[in-house]
């Protein structure tokens, strides 16, 4: 077995879990992936990976050489394709990931358009709130909310959202409506806690200047997903604080009402990030061309804070 063909078998046995993973979609013999890891491991003269009865564990050397494998195999698949002519025609599986909420109702519906008018293009949708290593997971793209930190991915924004405040009518009617962010310590919390702090909410100065306004709130009812947040505050259980997009539909139906509008901070932004490559594939390429503009075109009818309202018309 060559080099190449053992740095599949590698890659493929983490990518399936195991070495019997690995042989079964590779359509060899679990003893002869185990030679083309055991080849590696000799020729790098250390460990690539710890084996149990149960999972494989990559060592620290194995993360470094694993991103390597792909990258390697990355440029060879596109090599291939280039000289298949597959540049100008998208073909294949094309790997994305997004977050939950977002990538339901504004990345599936453009990836199903996507791939309406690419029958030789199949799509694989990871949706999940946290970020996923493009490389070491073996995807081609993913959409980022937040400050993108320094890296080695291309990134395009599509848009941004806010952080907003919200409850219900009827939890309001019977609690009150806090007008300034310093009376959420007496209410009622139901806090997401991949967005917010369980502690200490911060907002801007809001309408009288100063400085940020930091607020010590008391979760009454804490959650890891936001779709969770939301729906007890439907119910009426309490404030919660999530992401503009993800209370859209509820905002719009009048089940949530947007509080503290003018406190809110700066907008989180949204980008298209991908690893970059020295010959992009085809498919990578349509699918970035295709969904910017449309991404674009649905951020900007999202709607936008007061405060935001109150300084454009000041410009």
């Amino acid at each position: 077995m060559d080099r190449i063909d053992a740095m599949t078998a590698f890659v493929a046995a983490l990518d399936e879990g195991s070495l019997a993973g690995a042989a079964r979609r590779l359509g060899r013999s679990p003893a002869a992936i185990t030679r083309a890891v055991a080849l590696l491991e000799e020729r790098l003269g250390t460990r690539l990976l710890h084996r149990t009865t149960r999972a494989l564990h990559l060592t620290r050397a194995g993360e470094r050489y694993l991103a390597a494998c792909r990258a390697i195999l990355a440029e060879l698949a596109e090599a291939d394709q280039l000289a298949a002519g597959e540049r100008t025609d998208p073909r294949g599986l094309l790997s994305l990931t997004a977050p939950v909420t977002f990538g339901r109702l504004h990345v599936a519906p453009l990836v199903e358009e996507l791939l309406e008018a690419n029958p030789k293009l199949e799509a694989r949708l990871l949706l999940v709130d946290r970020v996923v290593s493009l490389i070491d997971e073996g995807h081609d793209a993913a959409v980022r909310i937040g400050h993108l930190p320094d890296s080695s991915l291309v990134a395009t924004r599509v848009g941004e959202v806010r952080r907003v405040v919200c409850a219900s009518p009827a939890y309001l009617a019977a609690h009150g409506v806090p007008r300034v962010p310093a009376e959420l310590a007496g209410h009622r919390i139901v806090s997401f806690s991949q967005v917010t702090d369980n502690a200490t909410w911060s907002f801007a100065p809001g309408p009288g200047g100063g400085s940020r306004k930091q607020v010590n709130v008391r979760a009454h009812y804490v959650v890891n997903g936001a779709e969770a947040a939301i729906d007890a505050a439907v119910r009426g259980r309490g404030i919660t604080r999530v992401l503009s997009y993800q209370v859209e539909e509820a905002v719009a139906a009048g089940r949530l009402v947007l509080l503290l509008e003018d406190y809110e901070g700066p907008p989180l932004p949204v980008a298209i990030v991908y690893p970059e490559a020295r010959l992009p594939a085809a498919k990578l390429r349509a699918f970035v061309t295709f969904i910017v503009p449309r991404l674009r075109s649905r951020l900007a009818a999202l709607p936008v804070s007061s405060a935001a309202k109150n300084l454009s018309g000041r410009e």
